[in-house]
């Protein structure tokens, strides 16, 4: 065999093991299973809503040594990265951390790691910019989403789409993403429908709907307790941040989706 040959037979060689690799990855028997691009985002959320869970009580269910570290990641503003009165961080009060602890008792043999990357004062629209590099970098089983009371600043367009970002890029990363709705500012009547804060809080929930992923209404559930008869400022420690009481309401309504049935 000469040396053209030779060369021939190893370009041959080279391209029949490239076509079987990809001929496999695409979709022939024995593949390894990889997420299907060409489902709608609709289409693949909804694969995650109705396996994420069930997957990552498992996860959470496993004892050593067949654990493994289960990361939570909540992305946003001042109060998931647990501002009371500014400038005072009072971190063990806040939503984050309280859900830490509870699905640590709830789940006992789980290493559970929660991460906060909120940053005071900041909207949707720089956390979408930043969100590969301090979000999506830490491997995160589950991301939260909490934007919506500094996005009365950018506005519902601008807002909306920077939140689409951070959804979509979940979704391809094959990440569980739940999306809150505000807390409440005193400043704004909680009840008023046409108030900025309402109108986030709406489209926070059509998103959710959109791509058929979970969303912890806390909202809703300051609404709710506002309707009883109960002071709004009770649960705030300063107009547009909740106190302890108010975190534990966020907690409560994020534990529902988190507690298996």
């Amino acid at each position: 065999m000469n040396f053209i040959q030779r060369v021939f037979l190893s370009v041959t060689l080279v391209t029949f093991v490239a076509v079987t690799f990809c001929s496999l990855s695409a979709g022939e028997p024995g593949k390894v299973p990889v997420r299907n691009s060409s489902l709608s985002y609709q289409q693949q959320s909804q694969e995650s809503s109705e396996t994420k869970f069930s997957n990552l009580f498992g996860e959470l269910k496993k004892k050593w040594p067949s654990n493994r570290t289960v990361r939570f990641v909540f992305h946003g503003h001042s109060v998931p990265a647990g501002y009371f009165k500014t400038p005072t961080v009072q971190r063990f009060d806040s939503y984050p951390m309280l859900f830490h602890k509870q699905l640590c008792e709830q789940f006992t043999t789980a290493t559970i790691d929660c991460c906060v990357t909120a940053i005071g004062g900041e909207n949707s629209v720089a956390g979408a910019k930043r969100f590969s590099k301090d979000v999506l970098a830490l491997n995160p089983d589950v991301v939260f989403i909490d934007y919506a009371l500094n996005d009365r600043g950018v506005g519902l367009k601008k807002a909306g789409k920077a939140w689409e970002q951070m959804i979509k890029k979940c979704l391809k990363a094959d990440i569980l993403v739940v999306l809150l709705t505000p807390t409440p500012d005193s400043n704004e009547d909680i009840n008023d429908s046409k108030s900025r804060l309402n109108q986030h809080a709406a489209q926070v929930r059509k998103l959710g709907d959109k791509f058929e992923v979970p969303v912890v209404d806390s909202f809703a559930q300051f609404q709710a307790i506002v309707a009883s008869g109960k002071k709004v400022d009770d649960y705030l420690s300063q107009p547009n941040h909740p106190n302890r009481k108010g975190h534990e309401i966020v907690t409560k309504a994020i534990m529902e989706i988190f507690t298996e049935q």
